[in-house]
Parts: C-alpha cells; sequence; structure tokens
C-alpha cells in the first residue's frame, strides 16, 4: 500500500463512486472539488444512512505500517453510513455498514488501496444467517398476501360463520359497561318511578291509571333495558347464557304478562284498582295483577347497580400504574466519533447498544438496565426499590429500566437492554400470570352462567307449582319472577377471580411476582420457610476476617493456595477470597518466603463443594534447608463437623465466628479462613413477623452447627439445618416436606434446584433469573420484609376468596328457597341480588388497600382451614371455580 496522496485521492473517488453504484448517497458530494482529501477527513462525521445495518469482521493482509492502516480506515469511512476500525497490531478490521451495502464492495475498495481481506468465519456465518432471514421473509411475505386474496375470496362468496368455540372469550356473558349509561338511567328513573309509585299506592290510582303505567313502561323495558338483553342475545348465539339473562328475562316476563293481562281480563277495565302485596300467596284471591312496578324497578336497580360496579377498573388499574413501560422515546447517548472523541446524539430507545453510555436528566426515567458511572442522585425504583423506594445511588451503583432519576443528570453504562432488562422480564411474567387468570376467570364464569338455565328451570317449576296449588295465575307469575330475579350469577363469577386478580396486581405492585392464582393457594398453606443462608439472610461483600494456621505453617501461604484455587469461581465466598489474596499479595506479605504467583493445574469441584488441584508450593528440606517448588495436591473446602479437624487451634478458628474454609495439601489441614458477611437489617424483625404467623422458620447452611446456630439465634430462627452440601441440599428440603411440612425454599440462583423440589420456591437477590421455570414467587426487592409481606397478603386473598364463595352461595340458596316459598316479593329481589355482587366487589377491593406491612395486619385475620364443612368448601367449591 502507497502512502502517495494521489493514489489516497483516487481511492477516495472510487470509494464515493462504489457507494452511488450501491444505491447510496454520498454525504458529502456538495464538497467535491472543494480541495483536497485532507478536507474530507477533518469534516464533520457523516451521519449514519436509515435502515437496519450489519457487521463485519475482516482479517487483513498488506498492512505496511500504522499509517497505512489509518489511511484504510479513512477510506472505509468515506462510504455513507460505514463504520470503520482499522487495527494494525492485530491486521483486522471491524466495520459497520447499511444492510444493502454488498461486502465484495469493501473488499474491491480495500484491494484498490493495495490490501487483501477476507471476512472472518463468524461473520460469514451471520451474513449467510442475514440473507436465508431475507429470503424468508420474502417467501412468508408472499405467502401472507396469498392468503389474504384467498381469504377475501372465500368471504365474497361464502356466508359469513360465527365462531362457536368453546375457547371464546367470556366477555360477552357480562353486559356491556359501555352502554350502561347515566342517560339511560335518568330516563328509567323519570319514567320508571311514577309506575312503581302509583302500583305500590292504591290512593294515588285513578281510572285507566294501568295504561298509562304501560305507556310510561314501554322505553324502560326496551331502551334502558337493551344492555340487558342484547347480553342475553350475545350469550344465546353463542350457546351460553349471560349474566344477566334471568334478569333480562325477568324484566320481559313482567311486562307481556301485564299487556296480556290488560288485554284479555278485567285488569284493563278503566276503575280496576290495584292492591300492593308483598308476597307471591296474595295474588291467589283472583283479583288479578300487573307486574310493571317490578318490569321498571328492576331495570332502574340494575342500571343504579352496574354504573357503581368497580370490576373493570379494579381488575386493570394496579398492574398498569405499577408496571407502566417507560414514557420516554428517545434518549442521549455518548459515543465516541471516528476521532476517539466522545459526542452526544440523540437516540431512539430501540438504538441503544450494551456498553453505551447514556444520559439521564432529572425527572427521566432509566430506560436499560446498567450501572452508574457518573453523577450522584436520588432515584426512585418503584417495586424494585422495596423499603426505601427513594435512594442514592452514585457511581458503581446498580439501575435498572423504569427507575425515575429524582436528582442530577446521571450517566449510566448499559448493561442489558430491550427483552433482556428487568422491567421486561417483569412484564412478560405479569401476562403470563394474566395469561393464566383470563384462563380461570373464563372457567368461573362459564361455571356461573350455569346457574341461569337452572334458575330457568326452577321458575318454572314454582310457577307450575303454584298454579296448581293456588289456581292463581299471578301467583304464579310472582313465584317465578322473584326466582329469576333473586339469583346472582354475577356474585359467583366474581367470587374468586377477582380477589384472585387483584391479589396477583397488588403482589406485582410491591415487588414481588407470584407465577399463577394457584400459587395464592399454596403460599397461603406454607407453615415451614427455609431460608438459604447466603443470598437471603445476609446482604454486602463478603470479607476475609481472619485467617488462621496451623502450626508451623505459613497464613499467607495458606491465604495464597485459597485464593489460587478460588479464582475462576463466582461464588461470594470465592470472591471475598480472591480478593484478600489480592490485597495481600499487593501489599507484599509474607516476604520472600512465599511466592507471588501460584502456578495451578485445573479446578475440580466435587458434590460437597470441594476445591481441588494440583498447586506447585514451596518445600524447604528439613536437613539442607533447601526450598524446590513441587507439584502437591491442594483442596479448599467447608467442614461439616468439627471432627474433621484434628488440630484443636483450627477446631477453634472453625467455631470463632463467620464461615470457615479449611485449607489442606497433601491431605493435612494446613490453615483456616473466617469469611463474613452483614445479616441484613430487617432480618430478625421478618422473621419474627414469620413465627408469629404460625411459620416455623428454618435456615439451611453449610457451615457447622455452632456457626450457624450463633447467626440462627442473632436472627431468631428456630430451626437450623447445617453442614448441608450444597449437592445434597434439595435432598434436604424434600425430607421436611417428606416429614408432612408445607414448605416454601427461599434462596437465589445457586439453590435452583432447591426452589424446584419444594412447595412453593422463593427467588430473591437474582435479578437475572426471573425468566426461570425453578421459582413460584420472585422477590424484587432484597429486603426480607417483603416476605411476611406476601404471605399475609396470599393469605388475605385466600380467605377472602373462601368467604365470598361461601357469600354467593349462601346468597343463592337462600333467595331461590325464598322465592320458591312466596316470600320474597319480585319487585325488592333486586336489592339482595345487587347487594351480593357490590358486598363481594367490596370485599375484594380490600385487597388493593390494605397495609400489609403493619405487624397487626400480619399477624392477624388468619385461621387455617378446619372442620369438615370449610374443608369441603376449601377443596370442592374453590376448584369448581378456579380450576
Amino acid at each position: 500500500m502507497t502512502d502517495d496522496t494521489p493514489d489516497v485521492a483516487r481511492a477516495i473517488d472510487e470509494a464515493r463512486a462504489a457507494a452511488r453504484a450501491a444505491g447510496l448517497s454520498a454525504h458529502n458530494d456538495a464538497a467535491e472539488g472543494s480541495g483536497d482529501a485532507g478536507d474530507h477527513g477533518d469534516s464533520e462525521d457523516a451521519e449514519v444512512v436509515g435502515g437496519p445495518v450489519t457487521s463485519f469482521t475482516w482479517h487483513l493482509s498488506g498492512l505496511d505500517s500504522a499509517v497505512a492502516a489509518g489511511h484504510l480506515e479513512k477510506i472505509l469511512n468515506l462510504v455513507p453510513g460505514v463504520q470503520a476500525r482499522v487495527v494494525y497490531s492485530t491486521s483486522m478490521a471491524w466495520v459497520t455498514a447499511p444492510d444493502s451495502l454488498s461486502p465484495d464492495v469493501l473488499r474491491d475498495l480495500m484491494a484498490q488501496a493495495g490490501v487483501d481481506a477476507w471476512l472472518t468465519t463468524a461473520s460469514l456465518r451471520r451474513r449467510a444467517e442475514r440473507l436465508n432471514i431475507n429470503e424468508r421473509r420474502r417467501r412468508m411475505r408472499r405467502h401472507r398476501q396469498s392468503q389474504q386474496r384467498d381469504r377475501k375470496h372465500r368471504d365474497s362468496t361464502a356466508p359469513q360463520r360465527r365462531s362457536t368455540q368453546t375457547s371464546a372469550t367470556t366477555e360477552v356473558l357480562y353486559t356491556a359497561r359501555a352502554l350502561i349509561t347515566p342517560a339511560r338511567l335518568i330516563v328509567a328513573v323519570l319514567l320508571g318511578v311514577p309506575v312503581v309509585a302509583m302500583q305500590i299506592n292504591s290512593s294515588w290510582q285513578f281510572d285507566n291509571w294501568q295504561w298509562l303505567c304501560l305507556a310510561l313502561s314501554v322505553p324502560v323495558v326496551t331502551w334502558c333495558a337493551w344492555p340487558f338483553h342484547r347480553a342475553m342475545a350475545a350469550g344465546l348465539r353463542r350457546g351460553m347464557s349471560a349474566l344477566d339473562t334471568a334478569s333480562s328475562v325477568a324484566i320481559v316476563l313482567a311486562f307481556v304478562y301485564s299487556l296480556i293481562a290488560m288485554l284479555i281480563t278485567d285488569v284493563g277495565d278503566a276503575g280496576w284498582r290495584n292492591d300492593p302485596g308483598w308476597t307471591a300467596g296474595y295474588h291467589d284471591n283472583g283479583n288479578g295483577a300487573v307486574f310493571l312496578d317490578v318490569a321498571c324497578g328492576v331495570t332502574i336497580l340494575l342500571l343504579l347497580g352496574r354504573l357503581f360496579t368497580r370490576r373493570t377498573r379494579l381488575r386493570s388499574e394496579l398492574a398498569l400504574s405499577s408496571l407502566r413501560t417507560p414514557p420516554s422515546d428517545t434518549v442521549t447517548v455518548v459515543r465516541n466519533n471516528r476521532r476517539g472523541k466522545p459526542v452526544k446524539s440523540e437516540i431512539t430507545v430501540g438504538e441503544i447498544r450494551v456498553g453505551d453510555d447514556i444520559l439521564v436528566p432529572r425527572d427521566g426515567v432509566v430506560p436499560s438496565d446498567g450501572e452508574v458511572v457518573g453523577g450522584r442522585a436520588e432515584v426512585d425504583a418503584g417495586p424494585f426499590g422495596g423499603v426505601d423506594r427513594h435512594t442514592e445511588v452514585t457511581v458503581n451503583s446498580p439501575v435498572y429500566a423504569g427507575t425515575r432519576n429524582l436528582g442530577d443528570t446521571l450517566k449510566i453504562r448499559v448493561e442489558r437492554t430491550g427483552s433482556r432488562t428487568r422491567l421486561s422480564a417483569v412484564q412478560r411474567w405479569i401476562s403470563a400470570a394474566e395469561r393464566d387468570e383470563a384462563q380461570l376467570d373464563q372457567i368461573a364464569t362459564r361455571s356461573a352462567s350455569l346457574l341461569v338455565p337452572w334458575a330457568v328451570v326452577i321458575a318454572s317449576c314454582a310457577a307450575a307449582v303454584w298454579l296448581l296449588v293456588t289456581d292463581a295465575t299471578a301467583s304464579a307469575v310472582a313465584a317465578a319472577l322473584a326466582v329469576l330475579i333473586s339469583v346472582a350469577p354475577l356474585a359467583l363469577a366474581l367470587s374468586t377471580t377477582l380477589a384472585l386478580r387483584l391479589g396477583l396486581a397488588r403482589a406485582a405492585a410491591g415487588g414481588t411476582l407470584l407465577r399463577n392464582a394457584n400459587t395464592i393457594h399454596q403460599l397461603a398453606d406454607v407453615d415451614t420457610i427455609i431460608f438459604n443462608r447466603n443470598g437471603t439472610l445476609t446482604h454486602g461483600p463478603m470479607a476475609v476476617t481472619g485467617v488462621t494456621a496451623a502450626k508451623g505453617e505459613n497464613p499467607e501461604l495458606v491465604l495464597r493456595v485459597a485464593g489460587a484455587l478460588s479464582l475462576e469461581s463466582t461464588h461470594a465466598v470465592s470472591r471475598a477470597i480472591v480478593r484478600a489474596d489480592r490485597e495481600a499479595r499487593d501489599a507484599g506479605a509474607g516476604g520472600d518466603s512465599v511466592p507471588h504467583w501460584l502456578e495451578t493445574g485445573a479446578v475440580t469441584i466435587d458434590d460437597h463443594g470441594t476445591f481441588s488441584a494440583t498447586v506447585d508450593l514451596p518445600v524447604t528440606d528439613a536437613r539442607t534447608g533447601e526450598t524446590t517448588t513441587r507439584h502437591v495436591t491442594a483442596a479448599v473446602w467447608r467442614p461439616r463437623d468439627l471432627s474433621e479437624l484434628a488440630d484443636p487451634a483450627l477446631a477453634n478458628a472453625a467455631v470463632g465466628g463467620g464461615t470457615p474454609l479449611v485449607v489442606s495439601w497433601k491431605g493435612i489441614a494446613r490453615g483456616v479462613i473466617n469469611v463474613s458477611d452483614q445479616v441484613k437489617r430487617d432480618a430478625s424483625t421478618a422473621v419474627e413477623q414469620l413465627e408469629d404467623m404460625n411459620i416455623e422458620t428454618t435456615m439451611i447452611a453449610r457451615d457447622t452447627y455452632p456457626v450457624a446456630r450463633r447467626m440462627a439465634d442473632m436472627i431468631g430462627i428456630s430451626t437450623v439445618l447445617a453442614g448441608i452440601a450444597p449437592g445434597r441440599k434439595a435432598a434436604t428440603v424434600r425430607s421436611v416436606h417428606a416429614q408432612g411440612a408445607t414448605v416454601a425454599m427461599v434462596g437465589d440462583k445457586d439453590v435452583l434446584d432447591c426452589l424446584r423440589v419444594a412447595d412453593v420456591g422463593v427467588l430473591m437477590g437474582s435479578a437475572d433469573r426471573i425468566d426461570n421455570a425453578e421459582s413460584d414467587v420472585v422477590l424484587l426487592r432484597e429486603d426480607i420484609s417483603s416476605i411476611p409481606e406476601v404471605v399475609s397478603l396470599v393469605r388475605h386473598v385466600r380467605a377472602t376468596v373462601d368467604w365470598n364463595l361461601w357469600l354467593a352461595w349462601g346468597y343463592n340458596v337462600i333467595a331461590v328457597l325464598l322465592s320458591v316459598t312466596g316470600l320474597l316479593n319480585p319487585l325488592l329481589a333486586t336489592v339482595p341480588m345487587l347487594l351480593s355482587s357490590m358486598l363481594i366487589e367490596w370485599r375484594s377491593a380490600r385487597i388493593t388497600h390494605r397495609d400489609y406491612t403493619n405487624r397487626s395486619t400480619v399477624v392477624a385475620n388468619w385461621r387455617p382451614r378446619r372442620g369438615k364443612l370449610r374443608s369441603w368448601a376449601g377443596e370442592n367449591l374453590l376448584p369448581w371455580q378456579t380450576r
């Protein structure tokens, strides 16, 4: 490659020509002829051509010097949309180019500059996959277009068919909320109240008053009651019964019977008067009756009750407000330009790349997960913040997408973007839970709708019996109307699913993700909670608190061997040992007698978590005093029992405090390293709350029993399972369950196998493992107090579901019995029907605003299911509604 200016200018011109041949417009064509090539090199960076981009990595041959590499980089960067970096030391080039630019164009440019280039294997593979993807997209596009044409042809030639699949949504079974308007209620009140008043007050009746009432009732039972008639028709078209079908049938029946009675009996006479009665038996005197007051009164009360219902708002507002996607569309990013200078630019959130430095101003929302690299500010972490939602972050503090900046501008280095952020994982978890809950809601709604045809059957049978016994048609119709109006399928439909839905949303708003509604029932039954010691009860980086060497051993050498064996491990204990070893080595501890570096072979880890490898250690001959390096087998392990340590000094050190690790080589224990961390400040309070809730708390640890017992006593945990190796923890959890306990296991990503075998697996302190199949509950917060809070929540939800079920079933049974016996007036039957549904909604709504952090709330209001009747209800009525 030549360094002459004419050759460089000719290469630049060829680059522009190649760019135009590729269909790209050169950004600096207007500058052609303005001077030499150096002017273009000092001009501002080109704007990247819009559209998708791709990356290439090239091997280069023929680079003579770093200057030649700089010239080649300048030539490549002149192509519009291309960003290139050429490294002379490795003879490689990294190029980002528009997807429409063929790599052959870039290869030709480099060849004209005197450099041979070929793509790496990874680049060739990505290029082939991209071409295959584009071809598949073209075929899929043609296939979709063909399907659309065929569908249009079938729709134009064949009659429209409606789907009657059983999986169709059950929302049609609810009366459309949009149709229940204040205007309908006002018209119903203005026209219907006079009808009710005249019919129940005989002194207000005059000649032909019943015909005036009939005229006033027509718009009430047609236009005002149209939402209920529409829901009934929609359900019948799908082979199902809408929840308000019985009320719609009662309105129509009351109006039609009154019209027929007025046309063919003396009820239509001008001088006929109605004597009010409050039971069905009153109508057996042969005086006849009209039920226009029932038609109008039921319509008014139904409209009023449905207007006040809060089902739609309660089912969605909490989840939407707590997990809202960040509203910002653009973000300020700091990237180095081609000359290595940092430049600020505005990009869309979708263009953020891992490693970018983004600036989040005051009141801005963090769009990606990352780490603060500049600035200090107070932030609102939302559900992720735990007890202290408003925290101060500084350099090296982690931040997550969805966090709002309340202070000065923060500079954040991006670590996870898009679907990999914790906020996206949370939203996926919530979406999956909502889909599961929606299926349960469909089952509950369809099951509740089965009450409607049974109500029609019971009403028909009651009318037939009353007609046979009293020979009074009015009495028979009154009993049938009372049955149809009093049944409350809506109360049955809402009795379980509304409370479960609100429980899932409330838990998510508090930083706890529940997998589905079944998790609520399982967690409410838990009577034993097992905490894994590390990652749950403690926080902060672990630190080495002491090194005790056996007699005649160097403690610095003991630490150096442990650091060499733990170097590649990511466990918190291993990182603490490596950090302490590095600090001691940098400080020159041990002098010349301890090697600065130890050559170590491949480290193996057995089922007990023992690290072992061959290490080159200095060995001093006792006779000659000569020191030589020999290959010895060394190991780092945790003692499970003090009997494993024969040296009394080492045994005392193992129980002296912190987590003990024994370092040995040649099969002899040479020293003990104590590592400790800090107990979370709310651990003792949270454990005490769990114990007050009749939940046995257990800690499982790998430490010896005296060490684990000391820590458990500090926190207040009642049971300790000590000396459990990592490979045996899952079996230990399973054995606790085998003893009859309902177990919830709380741990981090290091004990996922334990979470899988427990009745309820609770994942804590692992933001990058939210998308996993092992855990049933994910705690986004780091505080232990979130555990008694969520237990109190699910117990309250379960108790609400139980009492809602009893209320719904009990009311319907009592209402039907009173209606069949004629003791319930049809006009008044609407009131208890509406009150039952509104009472269930009110009881469920308490879940959204109850304070579960209050100690009295956490402890009280829970009794396990006891008694044959309550046990039968929990095992039969509840699955009928939710499974």
